[in-house]
């Protein structure tokens, strides 16, 4: 795949576009008010960050954490060209990002931002989306540990008629993004979680180990057994937290914290601005073990429940935020430290994706995640509990579409 002009194109939007990120404390951050019960924008628009506390049966202890609070439903839109069958995605800068410059979707805004509570220029392309009548057929939830209780809608469209790109625009055909998915942290998080959405079903023919019946009823013994629950607190009532003028971090720095940054780029809808961001650990990890039952890809996929989401969910085989410090956290299990150690970290031909990308870098400062599917013979694998449950390619693309 020639990806020369591509390469051409983005080397030259780094060059154009000046970035200044520096670090501030949170009390010198303009127009954000600092208080003990929460963290927020004198518009009181954009974002809060405020306190929870979670009880729960499914981790091993409750806890108390930050989060972010954004009672808005973003827009995350790519626009198809129907003649040349591309998509349209943009070169944004964001100040969490690893490499200044990541491939956005055509769209990619609050609703703060596309209603001009930065008081700065339009965002281009929005009204396309703006057209689509009922957007919550297409919420799909952020991170749930991170958000309350957060969706966007999750759009790809398809327009047949002139369009005239801006120059920070770039047309790429489906091969071309392809690649570009094992490439390290080009494609934004945002980009791909609008790809997630339009991924199609295939061999129709094949039938999978678990049925629909069966998964349902999966979930629902295991709803049965684990809760979690989560209630809104002031941030200066965070058991374990400590929070100052200058940043929240954990007491035995654990997790995330809560920095504030200065802002000054030449090409975004307002070109300085101050805010709170997440600083994560070096690096987190999610991985899926990929097995082949009855001549069918099946994907090892484990039940969730995250304190900001409102349902439970399928995740990937493991997950972690702290890779580097996996073997002591107390919140993986020892099916999950025995797959990262013996089977994702161990030399072996069986590795199908393993790459490196970055989470949107609007509310998270250069957190990166390595993503891995590894290949296994059923017989290679330990006894699996059972909040774990076989879906083929099919039964997780249904997942995706169910809006969770």
């Amino acid at each position: 795949m020639d990806l020369k002009k591509f390469y051409k194109w983005f080397d030259h939007q780094k060059k154009i576009n000046k970035f200044i990120i520096k670090k501030k404390k949170l009390i010198e951050i303009k127009n954000w008010k600092i208080k003990s019960e929460k963290i927020f924008h004198d518009t009181n628009k954009f974002f809060k960050i405020i306190g929870i506390k979670v009880k729960t049966n499914y981790y091993r202890k409750n806890w108390d954490q930050p989060i972010i609070l954004q009672n808005e439903i973003g827009i995350l839109g790519i626009i198809k060209d129907k003649k040349t069958k591309k998509y349209l995605l943009q070169a944004k800068v964001e100040p969490g990002n690893i490499n200044k410059l990541q491939l956005a979707p055509s769209v990619q805004a609050t609703e703060s931002n596309f209603k001009g509570a930065h008081g700065g220029k339009k965002v281009p392309y929005v009204e396309y989306f703006h057209k689509i009548k009922n957007k919550k057929m297409y919420l799909q939830s952020e991170q749930g540990f991170r958000y309350l209780k957060k969706f966007n809608s999750n759009i790809l469209i398809t327009i047949n008629k002139n369009f005239k790109k801006k120059n920070n625009f770039f047309w790429f055909s489906k091969d071309e993004i392809k690649t570009l998915i094992l490439k390290k942290n080009i494609l934004n998080m945002d980009t791909l979680s609008v790809f997630s959405t339009v991924i199609k079903k295939k061999f129709f023919n094949q039938k999978p180990i678990n049925s629909k019946k069966k998964i349902y009823q999966w979930f629902k013994e295991n709803d049965k057994k684990y809760f979690i629950q989560s209630k809104k607190t002031n941030l200066n009532s965070l058991k374990d937290w400590i929070i100052n003028k200058s940043h929240i971090y954990h007491k035995d720095k654990k997790h995330f914290s809560v920095i504030g940054i200065d802002v000054k780029t030449s090409r975004r809808e307002n070109n300085e601005w101050c805010q709170p961001i997440l600083a994560g650990k070096k690096i987190s990890f999610a991985g899926f073990v990929k097995a082949n039952i009855k001549n069918q890809a099946h994907y090892l996929c484990k039940y969730i429940l995250k304190p900001g989401l409102t349902n439970s969910v399928v995740g990937c085989t493991v997950n972690t935020s702290d890779l580097l410090n996996y073997r002591t956290d107390k919140n993986l299990s020892y099916l999950d430290k025995h797959f990262i150690k013996n089977y994702f970290f161990k030399k072996n031909n069986s590795i199908e994706y393993d790459n490196i990308l970055s989470d949107e870098g609007g509310r998270f400062y250069k957190c990166q995640t390595r993503y891995m599917i590894i290949n296994l013979d059923l017989n290679q694998l330990p006894k699996i509990s059972k909040n774990y449950i076989w879906l083929s390619h099919n039964q997780i693309i249904e997942q995706i579409k169910k809006n969770v």
